[in-house]
């Protein structure tokens, strides 16, 4: 972002911050702040691309408005298809570069078409009817002026109202001309949920626009396509294909938590964002495992239908979404209400399971012993095993049918077994705990290490505090010390390496930070170290690591990686290692007490 300015404007709301966290550069974001919970407590939203260039192209703004009245558009239609998708919130793209610019409100600034119907404003009056938030796109973009052979935008009509020439087509002009509609829309909108911005416009950094919205609306949430803008309350980014499984998105993100992330995708298979007069089909799999794996990632899942003139969606997602109502009713307790397990907050080991089994894990937010594992490619056999990361497991049953699932619980694993009878897109175990068990808390034990970048030293990562994060300053090999202030028999070290790099090589410069070789030693003085009690490679996995060691009696250990998985194409990520939490376990979980085989107490 060269060039672009980021500023943080701390409010009176100041007290009420669950904190700050830095990010790349000199300026903080206001990574956490009460405005935000709304969409912090969403599972998902319904992205909406209409406009004059939805097919068919209109040209002139009062016959699309004409056609989309006699459509029969109402925004109950929208409201109700969201609220099948189980979604809390829709973003509405009509002002878009390539969707002709459209305004669906009644605008006194003009520039490109504006309705005298308020499209917008009955949507928000649907839309809050049900407890649903209404965010707004706009865009940054006038290079698509004229895109199709007619020119969308009226400069000679915006000069005329701003008393100078100001040409819309370029970058400055356009600025200055959606600078005004945003204050336009500020103004005639106080119950709209926030904006929704395609990148950046350095006229709007130079006059102060999102100064001016925190000023103006400050309960309005600002999210950037793209861009990590610091000022943002959330990134969305395109959810690319490529991945495999193909369905696990959060693979390629690069912005870590506790930052608020979003995924942005099609549902139809095929075509345009906005509809182009056909109606393909809706992968059910792909679908359903974006949202799960988002949702097992506290990722947001901003999921694009493409809605005709009058409003109403082709046939096959119309099909979808009466389809996603009834399934996702029976598995909404393991997506609402939860954050992604395996992160910052607890929970059982997401990922790659074993025998080609894959999935997430989810955990209350209100109940810590509450956990769900969501199996989207199920094994190869009979028996489900995921690292139990010291919870000790009291029940497991099935969430659709309630009845308990047998499982073992020993070497750091919950076993389930005799599993058969696998959901095509996500079966989902519910699985009751009873504490962690073997992991020693923060403040117990004190680390060191042989290199930090400043603000970042290795205490960091053993505060139980995932806003701060020691950064090795890409020295390698680099060591990190545990010392666990006494003698303590050691079975395994964890650890939450920082999620802002992908999880693979996904270019020659967009690659995985994460430790690749490592060593680790025992010492009883903290100074003779002799021969390292384990060595080896750590996968290129999300989300937490587990390194077993033989057991080890010891005051100290020292983690030595000697590698990371960033290739030297990738200059950013190169020796990159930055790692949020570190923890000793002093043993393995076993079952509650109480339990019986079978999988219930």
């Amino acid at each position: 972002m060269s060039g672009r300015r980021a500023l943080t404007r701390l409010t009176a709301v100041l007290a009420l911050l669950l904190g700050l966290l830095a990010l790349p550069g000199a300026a903080r974001a206001e990574v956490e702040h009460p405005r935000q919970d709304f969409l912090r407590g969403s599972v998902s939203g319904l992205f909406l691309h209409w406009g004059e260039r939805t097919y068919p192209q209109h040209t002139d703004c009062a016959q699309w408005e004409s056609d989309v009245t006699k459509g029969g558009w109402t925004p109950e239609y929208w409201v109700r298809e969201a609220q099948k998708l189980h979604a809390q919130y829709l973003v509405l793209a009509t002002f878009h570069s390539r969707l002709g610019y459209a305004r669906a409100w009644p605008s006194k600034i003009p520039g490109s078409c504006s309705t005298k119907r308020d499209f917008l404003g009955e949507l928000i009056t649907a839309a809050r009817a049900k407890g649903l938030q209404v965010i707004l796109y706009m865009t940054d973009d006038p290079q698509w002026h004229d895109q199709g052979g007619h020119e969308w935008l009226d400069s000679a009509a915006y000069s005329r109202y701003k008393g100078r020439d100001i040409d819309l087509t370029e970058r400055e002009g356009f600025g200055e001309y959606s600078y005004d509609n945003f204050l336009e829309v500020m103004d005639r909108y106080p119950r709209l949920g926030g904006f929704w911005i395609d990148n950046d416009n350095d006229y709007w950094l130079d006059h102060g626009l999102y100064e001016r919205v925190r000023e103006e609306r400050p309960e309005y949430t600002l999210s950037n396509n793209n861009e990590d803008t610091p000022i943002m309350d959330m990134i969305s980014n395109e959810q690319k294909t490529g991945m495999s499984p193909a369905y696990d998105y959060p693979q390629a993100v690069y912005t870590a938590a506790p930052r608020l992330i979003e995924a942005d995708f099609k549902l139809p298979s095929k075509g345009a964002w906005w509809y182009d007069g056909s109606d393909p089909a809706v992968d059910r799999a792909l679908t359903l495992g974006r949202l799960v794996t988002n949702a097992g990632s506290s990722i947001k899942a901003l999921m694009a239908e493409t809605a005709q003139v009058g409003g109403r969606f082709p046939a096959k997602q119309e099909a979808f979404n009466d389809f996603a109502d009834r399934y996702l009713d029976k598995i909404w307790p393991s997506l609402n209400g939860t954050e992604g397990g395996g992160y910052l907050h607890g929970g059982l080991q997401p990922g790659q399971w074993n025998d080609g089994a894959y999935g997430v894990t989810t955990v209350s937010r209100t109940d810590p012993d509450q956990h769900y594992l969501h199996v989207l490619t199920p094994p190869a056999g009979g028996a489900l095993r995921v690292r139990d990361n010291g919870y000790r497991v009291a029940a497991v049953s099935d969430l659709r049918t309630g009845r308990p699932v047998p499982f073992t619980q020993s070497g750091g694993a919950l076993t389930l077994t005799r599993t058969g009878g696998w959901d095509p897109y996500d079966t989902v175990f519910q699985v009751r705990t009873a504490g962690r068990t073997g992991v020693l808390p923060p403040g117990s034990y004190r680390m060191s290490a042989d290199a930090a970048a400043d603000g970042h030293p290795a205490p960091a990562a053993a505060d139980g505090d995932y806003r701060t994060y020691w950064d090795s300053a890409k020295t390698l090999p680099v060591s990190l010390r545990f010392d666990l202030g006494a003698d303590r028999t050691v079975r395994y070290l964890a650890l939450n390496q920082r999620e802002d790099s992908v999880s693979y090589a996904r270019s020659a410069t967009e690659q995985s930070a994460r430790i690749k070789d490592y060593r680790v030693y025992a010492s009883e003085d903290g100074r003779t170290w002799g021969s390292p009690v384990k060595t080896g490679t750590l996968p290129s996995h999300r989300a937490v690591a587990f390194i077993d060691l033989p057991a080890t009696t010891a005051r100290y250990l020292r983690l030595e990686v000697l590698s990371t998985h960033a290739a030297p194409s990738d200059t950013a990520r190169y020796q990159r290692l930055r790692v949020d939490e570190a923890w000793p376990g002093t043993g393995y979980a076993t079952p509650a007490a109480g339990h019986r085989k079978g999988g219930s107490p």
